[in-house]
């Protein structure tokens, strides 16, 4: 098995909203600011390569919208989708599988693109199974107004249509080595895929620790619709991970790929050591 990182390029979103009630003062440190006090953040995914089957982990922000759109967001970098699956000798038509952690658009925005002629869309990945999970997949389709902005329907509808979706219903539907962890808080049941090789387990983070700058418990997002319960998951989560030795893989990250996690003398869950995937695989 092998483990490749992703990177389909940066994006920057509003300093106050990723950090939620925590104060710029403290916040700057971690991911200091522009102007407008907009942070840069990576898309980062993750792709397992185990035989004959290429698994993409999210797939970024992707192409098909406005300029008006992306100009919100302020796109940048050299990276994309293609550009990182061809350095490393694949294409969209080698993806076997594509998980989906969640439907927010900067996660699976790539998963649909223009047909040719721009008359319609068609899934991104042709030969791939689109994991996601039931509970998850409805309530993007039937969200409430705080998220319904997140949850573009051309991101999600042509997957449904196109036969190629598959709900997790059993922690390990889509690979014996990998379990799917599900939590809440940010979303209704986000997915954070659990991989299990060479005896460590590596643990794609998603939006519930976006970034190393998100490991203190009470640092989550304005985006979470659900504040209390991602702060519940997030605690036991870290505990399992010291506990474990788990590699966070992060994905909104602009620096640091990956971290294994330690406690201080005071209880808290710091950073151990900081690393690439490619070092240890």
């Amino acid at each position: 098995m092998h483990l490749y990182t992703i990177n389909t390029g940066f994006f920057k979103l509003d300093g106050g909203a990723m950090f939620g009630v925590v104060p710029k003062s403290i916040w700057k440190n971690l991911n200091p600011a522009d102007e407008n006090n907009m942070c840069n953040w990576a898309m980062r995914c993750l792709l397992v390569e185990d035989g004959n089957r290429l698994i993409l982990i999210d797939n970024g922000i992707g192409d098909k919208q406005s300029d008006k759109f992306f100009g919100y967001y302020y796109l940048n970098g050299d990276d994309s989708l293609d550009k990182s699956l061809n350095q490393l000798g694949f294409s969209k038509d080698d993806i076997t599988d594509v998980v989906l952690s969640h439907l927010h658009f900067d996660h699976c925005g790539g998963s649909i693109i223009w047909n040719e002629d721009k008359t319609a869309y068609r899934t991104a990945f042709k030969n791939a199974s689109y994991w996601s999970n039931e509970e998850h997949f409805n309530h993007a389709l039937n969200s409430n107004p705080r998220e319904k902005a997140s949850f573009l329907t051309e991101n999600i509808v042509p997957i449904h249509e196109s036969g190629q979706l598959k709900f997790v219903s059993q922690a390990n539907d889509v690979a014996d080595f990998m379990s799917m962890r599900t939590v809440y808080g940010h979303t209704e049941a986000m997915m954070l895929p659990q991989i299990s090789i060479k005896g460590r387990t590596v643990v794609f983070c998603a939006d519930l620790i976006p970034s190393m700058g998100h490991l203190p418990v009470h640092y989550v997002m304005a985006y979470d619709i659900k504040p209390l319960e991602c702060m519940r998951d997030k605690q036991l989560f870290l505990e399992e991970a010291v506990a474990n030795q788990y590699i966070l893989f992060f994905e909104h990250d602009p620096v640091n790929e990956c971290c294994t996690v330690k406690k201080n003398d005071r209880g808290q869950v710091v950073v151990d050591q900081v690393f690439k995937l490619s070092d240890l695989f």
